[in-house]
């Protein structure tokens, strides 16, 4: 069990680092060297400091108009060094075309989605599967029951493991005798 662990997070540290971009995507360049992005980044930051001239210094608008500057100038500085490309409209692309280099912007997000939203989906068929065992269970799935369902959330982050085993077992799918069909 360690050692899938291990091997799962060697595997997300070692693709969650994008590679250094290359203008041979679809004409997108490096944002760090993109004209069309530090003409973003100035029209941004001139549309701020038009609105601060508007406030007192050190009015609570003006503080938070100053805190948005700010913040804008670290977005478009982590864009600029996270090697992510940019086209002629100086906004970030994504490359979505299964390329290794560029697994950081897609993939292993996608991933960790599916994963998450299965992760949701096994606890919530695990917990009406312990319910429907009770003697309310109708109570119990208009009221959650939450120490149960915290315990079940729990064990369920081995949701993949626990599927396979199922399906392996031949308890994962219901029989055809189980399943209502339609008179039509």
């Amino acid at each position: 069990m360690n050692k899938i662990l291990n091997f799962i997070l060697f595997g997300l540290l070692t693709f969650a680092t994008p590679n250094i971009a290359s203008a041979e995507i679809g004409g997108l360049n490096s944002c760090g060297t993109s004209e069309a992005f530090q003409k973003r980044l100035t029209k941004s930051i001139k549309k701020l400091e038009g609105r601060l001239k508007k406030y007192e210094v050190a009015s609570p608008p003006y503080i938070a108009i100053e805190k948005q500057i700010e913040q804008t100038k670290e977005r478009f500085s982590r864009y600029s060094n996270s090697n992510l490309l940019c086209g002629k409209d100086g906004l970030p692309h994504l490359v979505a075309d299964g390329r290794w280099s560029h697994a950081a912007e897609f993939m292993i997000p996608g991933i960790m989605f599916l994963y998450i939203s299965g992760w949701i989906g096994w606890v919530g068929r695990k917990y009406i599967r312990t319910v429907r065992e009770t003697a309310n269970p109708t109570e119990k799935e208009i009221i959650i029951d939450v120490p149960l369902a915290t315990s079940i959330m729990a064990s369920g982050f081995l949701w993949p493991f626990s599927a396979t085993q199922e399906f392996l077992k031949g308890d994962f799918v219901e029989g055809d005798t189980s399943v209502t069909i339609s008179p039509r």
